[in-house]
């Protein structure tokens, strides 16, 4: 398949290349193919029509990679290696260099806000090669994951990683728990790649692999009590890995082994400025700014601990309203409070006048009313800091990549855009 992608896209085309697919052996020939000289790739954040669509207009692209027919722009000629042996000769030349630009990646951003980040050859395999020895991860491995191989994480761990390892990975990508368990033991799985919202749809079950060797998380924080049940549910730890898309993975941690600071891998320099966390590394994306001392400023706020540090929340959580700070995690942590309360999600949405901020919340549990949550808030918050929107839902609604669908929630505080 790379051999074919590779003659089919050489010398026709300067723009990058869509890659609308699911199917780990199509990504990971499409990346072989851009090593040996096919035009670099777009990830996309959705496969829908107006994703799609904004890419183009973005980008210029011409051609897409896909097992499937999607709503692609009109004119986009859509490609889909044979099944049978290609030309290996077709593989042939110089490969990329270290710094050469590899892929984009197109996040639909926790604000809402797209972006596009660019990886160089260093940055994937790099990242992907330190987590493969400090893992221990060999041919000897069976490699289960939960998140799609378009998504950064997915990407690096369950198509870059076997690719440089030998391990095996299996092809479907199973998202609800009795899938996940299904997976993990006809695959006989010895590694588990999953997010924080599949830890918490698997507490209280036990995925019966007894050849587990660890599982991975990330793509967001791991909340205490999923990450326990895990452990104590199938004898091993998760090990989390703090990133971003731009930053790569920036720090780790297995509470299992009773690690409670998130400690910075060795390639991986930081420090705290005002509290900020600052991040030098060489899986940074190429166009994050950096001080003349090469740190990038992280939207994070952090304290030392230990040889590592612990995560204070996000510096744009505080929001102001009607003039004032409100810490948007000090607002989820007394709705979690609230009896009957499971999870929730608070948001600062903008005023129509476009000044200030109102507090919105989502809340997942068995509770008598929003109205009763609301009074239960009023004698732990400040009046400036009460939410002027509560709803309660089943879940949260979570994309593919385990991170929260914004519009999905928008619409269910009724806030939507």
């Amino acid at each position: 398949m790379a051999a074919w992608l590779k003659a089919n896209l050489s010398g026709r085309e300067d723009a990058p290349v869509c890659l609308a697919a699911e199917d780990r052996g199509l990504v990971a020939a499409a990346l072989l193919a851009v090593l040996a000289g096919a035009p670099i790739l777009l990830f996309p954040h959705a496969f829908s029509a107006p994703v799609l669509a904004a890419m183009q207009k973005e980008s210029g692209y011409r051609y897409a990679i896909s097992e499937v027919e999607r709503d692609f722009p009109p004119g986009t000629i859509r490609l889909m290696p044979p099944s049978g042996p290609g030309d290996a000769a077709a593989l042939a030349g110089p490969l990329l260099a270290p710094n050469d630009e590899l892929l984009r990646l197109h996040t639909g951003g926790s604000t809402g806000t797209p972006r596009v980040w660019r990886k160089t050859v260093a940055n994937v395999f790099g990242e992907t090669a330190f987590w493969r020895d400090y893992l221990q991860i060999s041919t000897a491995d069976r490699i289960v994951a939960t998140v799609p191989p378009w998504h950064i994480y997915g990407f690096l761990h369950s198509i870059v990683m076997p690719l440089i390892s030998g391990a095996a990975v299996a092809p479907e990508t199973p998202s609800f728990p009795e899938e996940i368990a299904l997976a993990a033991r006809n695959r006989g799985a010895t590694i588990l790649i999953s997010v924080p919202a599949h830890y918490r749809a698997l507490n209280g079950k036990t995925l019966a692999a007894p050849s587990l060797r660890f599982a991975l998380s990330s793509a967001g924080p791991l909340a205490q009590e999923d990450n326990d049940a895990f452990c104590q549910a199938n004898g091993v730890g998760i090990i989390e890995i703090y990133g971003s898309t731009e930053t790569g993975g920036v720090a780790c941690r297995n509470r299992f082994q009773g690690e409670a600071t998130l400690t910075p891998p060795s390639p991986v320099d930081w420090r705290l400025e005002n509290g900020r966390l600052l991040v030098a590394s060489p899986w940074l994306s190429p166009e994050l700014p950096r001080n003349p001392d090469g740190f990038f400023v992280t939207g994070d706020r952090a304290e030392t601990a230990g040889r590592g540090f612990v995560l204070k929340g996000r510096a744009d959580s505080v929001a102001k309203v009607a003039g004032k700070r409100v810490d948007l995690e000090e607002v989820a942590a007394a709705v979690r409070a609230f009896p009957g309360v499971t999870d929730c999600l608070v948001l600062a949405l903008s005023e129509d006048s476009g000044r200030g901020s109102r507090i919105a919340v989502l809340a997942v549990g068995d509770m008598a009313s929003p109205e009763r949550l609301k009074r239960f808030l009023a004698g732990r918050l400040e009046s400036h800091a009460l939410p002027k929107i509560i709803r309660t839902a089943a879940h949260i609604p979570i994309k593919n990549n385990g991170k929260y669908d914004r519009e999905a929630v928008l619409h269910l505080l009724g806030a939507a855009r």
